[in-house]
């Protein structure tokens, strides 16, 4: 009997690079960088992709940061799929750790499926092409050995890792199987990734993978014992607990690994394991894959007869090679060449194509200058909803706020701010000290600092309030619940 397979999606990626869109709270997985899904929910329709071929898995399980945990809940909601547990890391610490968690939750009851690795911050663009990859590698996986899929390059890109293959070029070409891997390579210079595209046996690290959990588990003991220990006590007693993303529908499950998670070394599975490991092959793959890590990246994918990727509100002459997105208001642009001007409703990001790779260091600047702008991103979503900073002033801040159909904000008091809300669409229940309020569309109500509330939405569609807050501090920390529906009673700084 053939084992399980079970895809695990990796939502850990922060792309600083890709700010201001991507921010702590917001990060690239679940932007729509390329069409109208985010990445994560491309995942998710790669998974559903493997079934066309005919090769059976279970329902994906997520490995997120969290404070993302609602964001994942949100997209696989919207897609209608339930996804088996959402293993939640109480910090980041990359890839092999994460992935350490998954394997030992699958081999808990003494099961050891095939476990496929997606990071949920990739393209690809020909879904049925991957899918096939992922058949041809069953075999070599099923017995034990950890597969990697090696994108043919298209050229000597240097931001990206290589994996070597053994034996021909031309065998390379040929085969339906996976190769033996000789080597692992750092992101190289120019003139020796030109002369490994040259070889033929060269292959852009995807970042996905295919293996038994056991066998991941047997190189993780073998190579980083402190790793595996790390996450085998954290794994040893996890919590779990649930909510439902929308009233009547299915329960979305968290797992959380307990504390000693935090003592595992940050390392990815490349470092740790594959190139260490005697067990490592690699399946060339050509399905249009883009790992998007910075703004040029979409100019491979997407571009004008210009090079020029535009979006929103962007009015452009005589630009070349340069990406000009626009969230919120009329983007202008002049007489540029490989460029990438970015805005967003808080901040812009204007810089030279060149060196976009140091966005980096302009974010580590924001944030040791305490800039809320480097990890907080305008618009914020909740498990009830979103709301939105419209304004905001020494003593006030304005926000929109949306409200699921049949979602309820916590109960909850302010200690420092008072908040005047307005129904702008539908209608919502206010839960207001002992009193119990329907507002409708156009009628609005004043909550004293202090007092107890509480807004929900009966509705069956989605109600909007315009929230004016006025106070000495307006921090998302000034908070404190008494009820919640998805299991934060006792949590803070979380909105």
């Amino acid at each position: 009997m053939a084992p399980a397979l079970i895809p695990v999606i990796l939502a850990g990626g922060a792309g600083v690079r890709l700010w201001p869109l991507s921010r702590q709270s917001h990060p690239k997985p679940f932007l729509r960088l390329l069409g109208d899904r985010t990445l994560f929910r491309q995942a998710l329709d790669r998974v559903r992709a493997l079934g066309r071929i005919g090769v059976v898995a279970e329902p994906p399980w997520v490995v997120c940061n969290e404070l993302h945990r609602f964001l994942v809940g949100q997209e696989c909601g919207d897609a209608a799929m339930v996804p088996g547990p959402i293993l939640l890391e109480p910090i980041p610490r990359n890839t092999a750790p994460a992935v350490a968690l998954a394997a030992l939750h699958a081999v808990r009851g003494g099961d050891d499926p095939l476990l496929l690795v997606l990071p949920a911050d990739h393209y690809i663009g020909d879904e049925d092409a991957f899918a096939d990859a992922v058949h041809k590698a069953l075999p070599s996986a099923s017995a034990g050995g950890l597969v990697t899929f090696g994108v043919t390059p298209t050229a000597a890109q240097t931001d990206y890792g290589y994996i070597r293959a053994g034996g021909s070029a031309t065998a390379a070409r040929e085969t339906t199987s996976p190769l033996a891997v000789t080597e692992f390579i750092e992101k190289p210079p120019r003139q020796e990734a030109e002369r490994m595209l040259a070889e033929g046996t060269c292959y852009w690290n995807s970042g996905m993978f295919l293996f038994r959990a056991s066998a991941f588990l047997d190189e993780l003991w073998r190579h980083q014992p402190a790793l595996a220990q790390a996450c085998r006590e954290a794994m040893g007693r996890p919590s779990e607990d649930a909510y439902r993303h929308r009233a009547g529908g299915p329960e979305v499950h968290f797992v959380r690994p307990g504390a000693a998670f935090e003592r595992a070394p940050a390392i990815s599975i490349d470092h740790g394991v594959m190139e260490h490991t005697d067990r490592a092959w690699v399946l060339p793959v050509d399905c249009g894959w883009s790992d998007v890590g910075a703004w040029p990246a979409l100019r491979d994918q997407v571009s004008d007869a210009d090079g020029n990727v535009v979006r929103g509100d962007v009015a452009v002459l005589e630009a070349k090679d340069s990406v000009v997105l626009a969230e919120s208001r009329l983007v202008a642009v002049l007489g540029i060449d490989n460029a990438v001007v970015v805005e967003t409703p808080d901040a812009v990001l204007v810089a030279d194509g060149s060196g976009i790779e140091r966005v980096r260091e302009l974010v580590e600047i924001l944030q040791e200058a305490g800039r809320e702008e480097a990890a907080s991103a305008n618009r914020v979503v909740r498990p009830w909803g979103t709301y939105e900073r419209l304004a905001a002033g020494p003593r006030h801040q304005v926000k929109r706020i949306v409200v699921h159909p049949g979602a309820a904000l916590s109960l909850q008091t302010h200690r420092q701010r008072s908040e005047h809300w307005v129904v702008v669409q539908g209608s919502v229940d206010v839960t207001r000290g002992e009193d119990r309020i329907r507002l409708e569309e156009n009628e609005s109500t004043y909550i004293p600092a202090g007092a107890l509330h509480r807004l929900s939405n009966p509705g069956s569609e989605a109600a909007e309030l315009i929230e004016v807050q006025v106070g000495d501090y307006l921090g998302e920390d000034d908070i404190e619940r008494f009820a919640d529906n998805y299991g934060r009673a006792d949590e803070r700084n979380r909105g």
